[in-house]
């Protein structure tokens, strides 16, 4: 009697693992790209001379999952476009590049709304850390090469309005 039950056990064990391990069809997963959406408006002027350097369409990060992710798992953004991080208080910031698929510049900026410090062309996919070499509240994400094309400085600041 034991050795029939432990041969029907086997039986039926085999029976599961054969169909378990049936070829179907994969299913595939598909995500709608993340899109830009304009949530206001950014100038950057001369420090020196209070002159308009550029306008940009931001979109605002603020609030804990925004802000950590970011530019994250997007493909591009345009020229005129870019991402304005708004913390609740100035402190120390460090971004890394992870999952971030073009490069960027990053702009750190203080609670009086002048540039801090900048870092020039980002590479895609890093975790380096980029940190902040002095207490900000905003950083701005914006193309790589668009902060030297601009010739923008330590001391140049901005104004933003929400829309």
């Amino acid at each position: 009697m034991k050795v029939a039950y432990w041969s029907y056990l086997l039986i039926f064990c085999g029976l599961i693992l054969a169909t378990a391990c049936k070829d179907e069809p994969r299913k595939v997963v598909t995500t709608a790209p993340i899109t830009f959406t304009k949530e206001g408006s950014l100038s950057l002027f001369k420090g020196e001379t209070d002159s308009l350097i550029t306008r940009l369409d931001i979109e605002i990060a603020e609030g804990e999952y925004e802000t950590q992710t970011g530019l994250m798992y997007r493909e591009s953004m345009e020229q005129g476009q870019g991402m304005l991080f708004v913390f609740p208080e100035e402190a120390y910031h460090s971004f890394y590049m992870k999952n971030t698929r073009f490069p960027l510049d990053i702009i750190y900026i203080d609670r009086d709304s002048v540039v801090a410090s900048i870092i020039k062309d980002a590479q895609p996919l890093q975790e380096e850390s980029l940190p902040s070499t002095q207490p900000v509240m905003f950083v701005l994400e914006v193309n790589a090469g668009l902060s030297e094309a601009w010739g923008l400085q330590e001391g140049d600041r901005i104004q933003f309005t929400r829309e």
